[in-house]
């Protein structure tokens, strides 16, 4: 590469660069700036003290951050195993069909989130649709199905899924089909198909999509307050109830700051033990 090609390149990403700068780095900049203020002040005037973060800890909003990252854990897990079989399918086996369901899939990503969950509490609610349909053809009534942490990590499931689906699709379908092929021939059994030579290679999607799930689904919401009823009080109501109710911006920023550096760490520890480049067949 000349060095006309890397000026080129240089002002080529510059109005992204600037984008990023202006609408990712000077926010996160001002909301760690906001962290180190005294209690329930709104600028930045002030001599810095740490007693948010002390907060943090004192009034116990870690557990807060705990229920978030189990169930972002777990709801990666379920995702995975999930998503698994049928990306499979879109990526080797149904061919035309293939488009058609990532084409089903995507459009429900056009529906808004809280709509979406909307209908599922109508459905599972006390007197709803499940609980009516049954109680008229039974007489059984269908009690506690929402506002309790299954159903929440159930809509967790339900909205992030083309998030894990779609990027371990696109893993899969770097796997060779000679690999496979090759292996099977040399009497290699299914399941060691899979260990060795699927997941290994299939490894660059399965990173991606279980970063983009881990990190939405920490964030996430709606599902708590919709489907969990508030049955586990999860950061990112944290940090709304102290940004808006609270009117105490140095203690929402530093809640946030605490699932930004956490999510950051977990993130770049999991991406360092993945070598992207050679799983992905790129010269260094």
């Amino acid at each position: 590469m000349t060095a006309r090609d890397r000026k080129l390149g240089s002002l080529s990403a510059l109005p992204l660069g600037l984008l990023l700068a202006g609408g990712f780095i000077a926010p996160l900049l001002v909301i760690s700036g906001f962290s180190i203020m005294p209690q329930r002040v709104f600028d930045l005037g002030h001599i810095p003290d740490f007693s948010a973060y002390v907060l943090f800890f004192k009034q116990g909003y870690y557990k807060s951050l705990l229920w978030s990252l189990a169930m972002a854990f777990t709801t990666t897990v379920i995702l995975f195993v999930l998503c698994w079989p049928l990306a499979y399918g879109m990526a080797k086996v149904f061919g035309r069909f293939g488009l058609f369901l990532t084409v089903a899939v995507a459009v429900t990503l056009l529906v808004s989130e809280n709509i979406r969950l909307f209908g599922w509490v109508v459905t599972l609610m006390k007197g709803g649709l499940i609980d009516g349909y049954l109680n008229a053809l039974t007489g059984w009534r269908l009690e506690g199905a929402l506002y309790n942490v299954p159903i929440t990590i159930f809509g967790l499931v339900y909205v992030y899924f083309p998030f894990m689906l779609f990027p371990l699709a696109q893993g899969i379908a770097m796997v060779p089909d000679d690999a496979r092929q090759a292996a099977a021939d040399l009497g290699a059994s299914r399941w060691r198909i899979l260990w060795e030579i699927d997941l290994p290679l299939a490894a660059p999607g399965i990173m991606v999509g279980s970063l983009l799930c881990f990190v939405l689904v920490a964030g996430a919401l709606a599902e708590s307050k919709l489907l969990g009823g508030q049955s586990v009080i999860v950061i990112a109501s944290e940090v709304e109830t102290a940004f808006s109710y609270g009117q105490n911006w140095p203690l929402g920023s530093a809640l946030a700051m605490s699932l930004i550096v956490v999510i950051g760490t977990l993130a770049i520890l999991a991406i360092s033990r993945v070598d992207l480049d050679a799983l992905m067949g790129r010269r260094r």
